[in-house]
């Protein structure tokens, strides 16, 4: 990175550990830096997401996301990592952040080990229909069939911040491999503002496994996704699968070798989202 690049941070959101869960860029003072400069500082850092923190008032900040290719309105992981960043240096407590996706407070806290964790609250969800085409197209991208695809679970696009398509699998062997076309899935996400599509499937404890390509970003995949999680939230709230009150995990990148937990909390309109976030640097 430049001389005159800003300092950037890097924590591994949702685990405890340095060897798990996604790692964050996070500029705590982006004052002064306009669209361009936060790109090319991202590119430059390569983590699938950098947030830049604007000082907006006490404990309430701007922030803006950046993927190595693109900004996107929100980022759950980068959330996260930010908060947690800012809880060890003003203390625990409610941070209210301002995106382009709306405003989302996160409160963090110590767990009975000391230990700070950040629990997001998304924006108003909302689920709509994936048109049968836009389907067909999805599926032959990413080398799925319809077969695939759990036939309890229709696939929808679930919306916590950003807009994902959510697909569930059958069984967890489905999400083993993922092998998809990584041009056409970017110029598909780009075209609809998908960034990153949540592949999911059931397991027997409860747990819901989660892959997530992130060609829209120019990430093959993603190791962690905080906002897909509570788009998953929305899903299943959707579905009746899960209600207003219940909490699941998600566990994410398990197959990247960064295994990631995701704690979701499922609300009348809005999804909390809860996680750790250690610092690599």
């Amino acid at each position: 990175m430049s001389s005159s690049s800003p300092a950037v941070l890097t924590l591994a959101a949702f685990s405890t550990s340095t060897e798990g869960g996604n790692p964050a860029g996070v500029v705590l003072d982006a004052r002064g830096l306009d669209r361009d400069s936060m790109q090319r500082t991202a590119a430059e850092a390569g983590f699938s997401e950098t947030a830049f923190v604007i000082p907006a008032g006490d404990r309430r900040f701007a922030m803006r996301f950046f993927a190595p290719a693109a900004e996107v309105a929100f980022c759950g992981h980068a959330t996260i990592a930010a908060a947690v960043a800012l809880g060890e240096r003003q203390g625990p407590g409610e941070f209210v952040f301002e995106t382009a996706a709306g405003v989302v407070p996160v409160l963090v806290e110590h767990d009975d080990d000391g230990r700070l964790r950040a629990t997001l609250l998304s924006v108003s969800t909302s689920v709509a229909p994936l048109d049968d085409s836009l389907l067909d197209e999805l599926l032959l991208i990413l080398g799925w069939s319809r077969s695939d695809v759990h036939p309890a679970a229709t696939p929808m696009v679930a919306f916590a911040g950003n807009h994902h398509p959510v697909l569930v699998a059958r069984s967890t062997d489905r999400l083993e491999s993922l092998d998809y076309d990584f041009e056409a899935l970017r110029a598909l996400c780009t075209e609809h503002i998908w960034p990153t599509i949540q592949l999911v499937a059931p397991m027997e404890n409860g747990e819901w496994l989660s892959r997530n390509p992130f060609a829209f970003g120019g990430v093959y995949e993603d190791s962690a996704t905080g906002s897909a999680a509570a788009a998953l939230g929305a899903y299943l709230r959707e579905l009746g699968t899960v209600v207003p009150g219940d909490v699941f995990v998600v566990l994410q990148g398990v197959h990247m070798g960064r295994p990631s937990e995701i704690l979701v909390s499922v609300g009348e309109s809005r999804v909390g989202v809860t996680g750790y976030a250690t610092q690599v640097d």
